[in-house]
């Protein structure tokens, strides 16, 4: 098995766009998870609605979809995606004591969509950072991961205690 490479570094080292132009076009999908801790009081906050800035987890919801539908601008390399379907859950876990997130994103396409699902998380667990903040600036951000993706020339990959 040949060694890892860069697919953004040329033989010169300089950082380019891949051309994925003669990639077949595939059903791809992604999958990320990540997660902010906070205190029990201020997910109890969160979860009765009783932040000074409204609607926490359904804001952060927006805006993980709204990032997805950005990376191409905020991450250098990527590129611009017509993406069919991201979504973003998020669910209480008392046992953090916080919020879990995972995003979906999904497209028919000639490159994957992994650091789609993955800003959608980031951008989500820093919205409900900002909300919630006047109440406990203790929050972590923390577990940003892909769990799983499908599609594409290097086929499917699920993280090993993602595997059932």
């Amino acid at each position: 098995m040949a060694a890892p490479t860069l697919t953004h570094i040329d033989k010169s080292g300089e950082a380019n766009m891949v051309d994925v132009g003669s990639k077949e076009e595939t059903v791809r999908i992604a999958v990320a998870e990540g997660q902010i801790r906070m205190r029990p009081e201020t997910l109890r906050l969160i979860l009765d609605g009783d932040a000074k800035k409204g609607d926490v987890i359904g804001t952060a919801r927006l805006a993980g979809i709204m990032a997805a539908k950005q990376t191409s601008s905020l991450i250098p390399l990527c590129h611009p995606l017509m993406l069919t379907k991201v979504s973003v859950d998020i669910t209480a876990d008392d046992a953090l004591p916080g919020l879990r997130v995972e995003a979906m994103a999904k497209l028919t396409g000639r490159t994957g969509v992994e650091m789609e699902a993955l800003t959608a998380v980031s951008i989500a667990c820093l919205t409900i950072y900002d909300m919630a903040k006047a109440a406990d600036r203790e929050m972590e951000i923390g577990g940003i991961r892909l769990v799983k993706k499908s599609g594409g020339r290097s086929g499917d990959y699920v993280r090993a205690e993602h595997k059932s």
